[in-house]
C-alpha cells in the first residue's frame, strides 16, 4: 500500500490538479482503510441488500430496443459472518451463478447494496475497488475451462501476485507458490506443469490454490465440485473445510447437491426464480422446512436406505419453472404450488419469519417467503 500512498503524494504535488481531484482521491483513500480494517466478529463482514440484476432483452440490429428483461437476481439479500459458510442452493437458472459474479463485481448490478465491512462495494472503482477484489476470490465450477492451458501452474497461481505486488515481493513469488501448492495437497514440485498435465480433482486444488494466494478473507465458490466424480469431490470439500479453520475464511457455497452443501454449511440459502425463498440454519432448512419448495426439493433426494425410502413421502411439482423474463405476479413459486390461493396472485411473500413462529422457540422460526408457511416432515438427509 506504500507504493499507491506515494502516487497519491506525487499527484498532490502535480500543478493543475484540482481540488475536486484531491477530494476523489482523499474518500478513495478513505474508502481503503474502511475495507482493510479488522473485522468485528458481531457484525456481518457480507451484508446483501435487494441485489437486482436485470439482462435486457432487444430487438432489431442497427436500432436496438428493449423490449424486456431477463430478471435473473430480482431483490436477493442475507448476511455473511466472519468464519461462516452459507449456502446456496436452488434448480439451474435461479440465479446463483449471477448472485456469484455480482458479489465479485464481474457483473454490474442493476439496484441493491452489497456491503463489505459496513462499505458499499457496488459503488467503487480504482484502487477502492482492487482491495476489494483483494478480499473476496472466487473458485469456479469448471476447473477445466478456468484455468489457462497456455500457462504453467506457477504462473496461474502467480498471477495474482503481479496485480497486488504488496502481497509477494517479486524474488519470493516462486516460494510463495510452492507453499500453496503445498497447502492444498499437490507437490510443489509440479509448479512447471501445465493443467492439461493434471486431473480434474487436481486441477480444482490449483483453482483454490489460485484463490487463497492473496489472503482473502472471503472466497465464492460457484458450484466447485460438480464436475468432479464423487470419491474426488469428497477430497476437495474436505479440503475446503480444513482450509477454513485453518485461515479464517468465509465461504459463500454454491451448488445442485443438497448433502454436500449441507456437509460443509453453517447456514443455508434456497433461491428460485431469482428470489430467495427460505434461509436457515441447516438444521432449520432440512429437519424443519416450512417453504414448500424447499419440502419439494428435500423430498426429490436419493435416499440409499431402502427401508427409508419406502416409508418418504414425494412431493412431485407439476408445471414447468417460469420463464425469469416473464416471471408470475405475487409469489413467484405459485404455479407450481400446491397451497396456492387467490392471494398468492396478488401479494408479493415478505422473506420473514412466519407469522405463526413469531415469539416461539422452534427450529420452524427462521425466514421463509410463503403466505401458507408451514412446517412440513421430510426425510432429513
Amino acid at each position: 500500500m506504500a507504493e499507491f500512498d506515494k502516487k497519491d503524494d506525487a499527484v498532490d504535488a502535480t500543478p493543475g490538479i484540482s481540488e475536486v481531484d484531491v477530494v476523489e482521491a482523499a474518500t478513495e483513500t478513505a474508502a481503503v482503510a474502511a475495507i482493510e480494517a479488522p473485522v468485528d466478529r458481531g457484525e456481518p463482514i457480507l451484508q446483501v441488500r435487494n441485489l437486482v440484476k436485470h439482462f435486457p432483452l432487444t430487438q432489431g440490429i442497427l436500432f436496438k430496443k428493449q423490449i424486456g428483461a431477463v430478471r435473473a437476481v430480482d431483490g436477493v439479500s442475507f448476511d455473511l459472518h466472519q468464519g461462516e459458510t452459507l449456502g446456496i442452493v436452488g434448480e439451474s437458472g435461479c440465479g446463483k451463478s449471477t448472485v456469484a459474479k455480482l458479489l465479485m463485481l464481474l457483473e454490474t448490478a442493476t439496484s441493491g447494496e452489497v456491503f463489505y465491512k459496513g462499505q458499499d462495494i457496488t459503488k467503487l472503482s480504482g484502487r477502492a475497488l482492487k482491495a476489494v477484489r483483494r478480499n473476496i476470490q472466487m473458485v469456479f465450477q469448471d476447473p477445466y475451462t478456468s484455468l489457462n492451458p497456455r500457462m504453467t501452474v506457477g504462473d496461474i497461481i502467480g498471477e495474482p501476485f503481479e496485480i497486488h505486488p504488496e502481497v509477494a515481493p517479486k524474488g519470493d513469488r516462486r516460494r510463495k507458490v510452492q507453499e500453496l501448492l503445498d497447502v492444498v495437497g499437490l507437490n510443489p514440485e509440479y509448479i512447471n506443469r501445465y493443467p492439461h498435465q493434471f486431473s480434474g480433482g487436481q486441477r480444482q486444488r490449483i483453482g483454490i490454490a489460485r484463490g487463497l494466494a492473496l489472503q482473502p478473507e472471503i472466497i465464492i465458490c460457484d458450484e466447485p465440485v460438480s464436475a468432479l466424480d464423487v470419491s474426488v469431490q469428497a477430497q476437495v470439500i474436505n479440503l475446503m473445510a480444513k482450509l477454513q479453520d485453518e485461515f479464517n475464511l468465509s465461504y459463500i457455497f454454491i451448488a445442485h447437491d443438497l448433502s454436500i452443501v449441507r456437509h460443509i454449511s453453517d447456514r443455508v440459502g434456497v433461491m428460485y426464480l431469482g428470489r430467495m425463498a427460505e434461509i436457515g440454519s441447516d438444521e432449520q432448512i432440512y429437519e424443519h422446512p416450512t417453504h414448500p419448495y424447499t419440502q419439494a426439493l428435500l423430498s426429490a433426494v436419493p435416499v440409499p436406505d431402502p427401508e427409508a425410502r419406502e416409508g418418504r413421502e414425494r412431493i412431485i411439482l407439476t408445471g414447468d419453472v417460469p420463464s425469469p423474463a416473464n416471471p408470475p405476479s405475487g409469489c413467484r413459486f405459485r404455479t407450481r404450488c400446491w397451497k396456492a390461493e387467490e392471494r398468492c396472485s396478488t401479494e408479493e411473500p415478505v422473506l420473514a419469519i412466519p407469522t405463526r413462529f413469531q415469539g416461539v422457540n422452534t427450529p420452524a422460526a427462521h425466514e421463509s417467503a410463503c403466505h401458507f408457511a408451514e412446517e412440513k416432515a421430510v426425510l432429513a438427509i
